[in-house]
């Protein structure tokens, strides 16, 4: 049996149940519940928004039931894989793992999806970042794996 992992969510309200957000624009991963393994960013995602600040805790309980893609460091398949996600193509995972494209590698990312800069390029550029991390729960199984522990009021 896999241990409970502990994931944060940043946010300005209290996610004891979370859901699937479909909004109008493409992360990353798709759409989904996204979360990170690093408390730090999760602060920092809930601090860029307006009004209150709230970390959700939770513990998370990996399942092999469910197709789960991870990508443990920035390479061409998660660069290809961020670009399809961002152009709205859909993928067929119960839950993506994996580092975030910020705001400055999201530039990156748009330079290269547009022709501005080459592939080697954008992995010039992208090397040097602190690292990220988030998992994005994208179906109603995938929520089941989550259990809300309580919150951080920032």
């Amino acid at each position: 049996m896999n241990e409970n992992i502990i994931i944060f969510h940043g946010s300005n309200v209290l996610v004891e149940k979370p859901q699937i957000i479909v909004s109008g624009f493409y992360k990353d991963f798709g759409y989904g519940f996204y979360c990170t393994s690093i408390e730090k960013q999760a602060r920092k995602w809930a601090l860029t928004k307006k009004g209150e600040s709230i970390v959700s805790v939770f513990s998370y309980q990996e399942d092999n039931a469910l197709r789960i893609k991870s990508f443990p460091k920035m390479t061409d398949e998660w660069l290809d894989f961020v670009v399809d996600c961002r152009r709205g193509i859909k993928h067929e995972y119960d839950i993506v793992e994996g580092p975030m494209a910020d705001d400055q590698i999201w530039d990156y990312v748009e330079d290269f999806m547009e022709g501005a800069i080459t592939r080697e390029a954008f992995w010039v550029l992208a090397k040097f970042k602190y690292p990220t991390h988030q998992i994005v729960f994208c179906t109603q199984e995938s929520l089941r794996t989550l259990k809300f522990e309580r919150s951080i009021q920032l």
